[in-house]
């Protein structure tokens, strides 16, 4: 059982409450918790955002990156994929969420400045068969790459990803408490423009 981020307790408390009556008798996400649920995918979907920022920095320490690098990590289901494109090639290349992080880190640029905007649900939470939801999350990437030499690049990336939100349990002074969770999956690249 992972620990829980002691950011994310105050919404996961909400969640539980909303949880408590009903959750024994359905699996369903009922509206009083969705938008709950929504916040949750939101927040972790702007942490994700300031994680890529502080990764590509080129100021941010290597241990500080490696601490951030983890903790991004923590945000995504197992084997998610981030998706690379690039204004050069109609190509997208996919990579595992660590190895994503670490050819971020390794950019042959001097200075990297990444932001992300404009951050909205374009699905809603579909139940799947194993009984999670699936929906789907818009950003876009505004990237910029500068190097002393006069090397410049810059590009502006629209990318889906997907979120889960399933039902898992955790242990509170010896009780068994379910609650609603949320992680991200792939991020897919849906256009790249200048």
């Amino acid at each position: 059982m992972k620990i829980l981020n002691i950011k994310y307790i105050g919404v996961i408390a909400l969640l539980m409450t909303f949880s408590s009556g009903a959750m024994a008798q359905t699996d369903d996400v009922l509206p009083q918790r969705k938008q709950a649920i929504d916040s949750l995918a939101l927040e972790k979907v702007r942490d994700l955002s300031k994680y890529i920022s502080i990764i590509g920095d080129k100021e941010t320490a290597y241990s500080e990156a490696n601490r951030v690098m983890d903790r991004a990590e923590e945000l995504f289901a197992p084997d998610s994929e981030m998706g690379v494109s690039s204004l050069t090639t109609e190509e997208v290349e996919y990579y595992k969420v660590r190895k994503y992080f670490e050819r971020l880190m390794a950019l042959n640029y001097d200075n990297v400045k990444i932001s992300w905007y404009d951050i909205h649900y374009i699905s809603d939470l579909e139940k799947q068969p194993d009984g999670k939801y699936v929906g789907v999350v818009t950003v876009y990437q505004r990237f910029e790459g500068t190097s002393d030499d006069g090397l410049n690049y810059k590009d502006t990336t629209k990318k889906d990803i997907t979120i889960y939100v399933e039902k898992k349990k955790t242990q509170i002074s010896g009780r068994t408490i379910e609650f609603w969770d949320v992680m991200l999956g792939d991020i897919r690249v849906t256009e790249t423009s200048s």
